[in-house]
């Protein structure tokens, strides 16, 4: 971006005999040259337009130079690139290379109509907040924020993107629950103080199948952690069956979701089940000699000792019927560790150390994908003071992790970054610097020529360049995680 300064130059300290000299004189920069590949990622899968068409917007099409669709991709775009706040744009508008990715006519905002605006192609905080603060209620009469979110339509997205994305239905798919703690430090609609996490906080709860993105939804940290996952899994099973009818579902979570009205639920919609399940007093006599047995091979080898048990279980009065329960008797150096499983799944199908090292264990990858939320794509940047607003930060940082993992899975696939998460890809392959140029004909993005990742840049744009564009239908490729 070209920047106003009245020195020309600046001599700095000389190299071996060479003077070093700086100047603000280089034309248009970009720190983000690399971002073209989000680009080729939304062209093949729709995904920002597909989130972009849940907004209504009120606003007369004639006053407007910035449509709902570009406000959104000019939202999310920033948060993949590490821009987390609303004030990073107003330095951002400037940049013609963002300007390319959201779809700008005139990248270097010449044509803008007020002479104010000329040499600013995007828009600044106050038209983007629009999004985040329009009420509800808002029409056409309001008088400055007139773009309203349809929640159906955005919570619909979530799951309509990780049907496109697969070229046949799965035999069977694994939903994990997690909550997670978002800190606040204001007064925000909402805000509680949360005894677990020690600190006044949202208490969001995530839905994902594998690395798909399927439900971010905020919550006060007042309720339960279980508090409302029937009904947003009544939903999202409806329609996953709608598409696939045939597919077989398990939900897994931890211990806070070990509700009598989850698993009477699942039961009776033949939805299965597998859940941590707290340990009290009869759970631990029921596996007394178990644990004596581990003990004994723990004093025996030195080493972890595990030994399982599979049995019927019922509580005194909270469970409406007995089931199945998984208990490992662990022994560590610390001493004891048991721990249950409470699980739909029949013996016949999987054995009990198989369903708890195997089947629940594996809901650890989950907390990489809410880590990947939380502290790279800032899904926990929670500074509006209504919780309205508050979830719509949460769905943009949403909509930035499946357009990242969408170029992790279509684009990343064989490359030596297949497995990185967010903040590694953002950096050794989105912030590459690069000149840009924008002419009658062209949009030239000349990349540093040093960029250490210019092979695997290339990988992925081959592999994108080869996918069929939105304008034709979903991507039919096969989707990995």
């Amino acid at each position: 971006m070209t920047t106003e300064c009245t020195q020309a130059t600046f001599a700095f300290h000389p190299l071996a005999g060479r003077e070093v000299v700086g100047s603000f004189s280089g034309g248009d920069i970009t720190s983000d040259g690399g971002a073209l590949l989000l680009r080729e990622v939304e062209q093949r899968t729709g995904i920002l337009r597909q989130f972009a068409a849940g907004f209504v917007d009120h606003r007369d099409p004639d006053l407007i130079e910035h449509t709902v669709a570009e406000l959104v991709a000019q939202r999310i775009y920033g948060l993949a690139l590490g821009y987390e706040d609303l004030c990073d744009h107003d330095d951002l508008r400037h940049d013609p290379l963002l300007a390319v990715l959201v779809g700008k006519a005139d990248p270097s905002g010449q044509d803008r109509l007020r002479a104010r605006d000329r040499g600013k192609p995007l828009a600044g905080k106050s038209t983007l907040n629009r999004l985040e603060l329009t009420p509800a209620d808002a029409t056409a009469d309001s008088r400055y924020k007139k773009i309203v979110v349809d929640k159906g339509s955005v919570e619909r997205f979530f799951v309509d993107v990780f049907l496109q994305a697969h070229r046949t239905p799965p035999r069977r798919i694994v939903l994990d629950l997690d909550t997670t703690d978002a800190i606040l430090y204001g007064h925000q609609q909402g805000r509680f103080f949360h005894g677990y996490y020690e600190n006044y906080c949202y208490l969001p709860l995530y839905i994902f199948c594998g690395q798909f993105l399927l439900c971010a939804r905020l919550r006060p940290a007042c309720l339960d952690g279980a508090a409302g996952s029937v009904k947003i899994l009544t939903r999202i099973v409806a329609q996953i069956r709608a598409a696939w009818p045939a597919v077989e579902i398990v939900i897994r979570a931890d211990s806070g979701f070990c509700r009598e009205k989850l698993m009477a639920w699942c039961e009776t919609h033949g939805v299965d089940y597998v859940l941590g399940l707290a340990k009290n007093e009869r759970l631990i006599a029921e596996l007394a000699a178990e644990l004596a047995q581990a003990r004994v091979q723990y004093e025996q080898t030195g080493q972890a000792a595990r030994v399982f048990k599979d049995f019927a279980y019922q509580t005194r009065e909270s469970w409406s019927r007995p089931r199945r329960v998984i208990g490992k008797a662990e022994h560590l150096e610390k001493g004891a560790n048991p721990r249950f499983v409470v699980t739909s799944l029949p013996a016949a199908r999987l054995d009990a150390r198989t369903l708890y090292a195997d089947e629940y264990c594996a809901r650890g990858e989950m907390e990489n994908r809410i880590k990947e939320q939380q502290l790279y794509l800032f899904a926990d940047r929670c500074s509006a003071a209504t919780l309205r607003a508050n979830q719509q930060r949460l769905w943009f940082s949403g909509v930035a992790y499946v357009l990242v993992q969408a170029l992790r899975r279509l684009g990343l696939a064989g490359t030596r970054l297949e497995k990185a998460q967010g903040h590694t890809i953002r950096a050794k392959l989105l912030k590459i610097g690069a000149q840009v140029r924008v002419t009658v004909r062209k949009v030239w993005v000349w990349l540093a020529q040093s960029c250490p990742y210019a092979g695997v840049f290339a990988q992925v744009w081959e592999k994108l360049r080869t996918l069929p564009r939105w304008e034709t239908g979903p991507p039919v490729c096969p989707a990995r995680g």
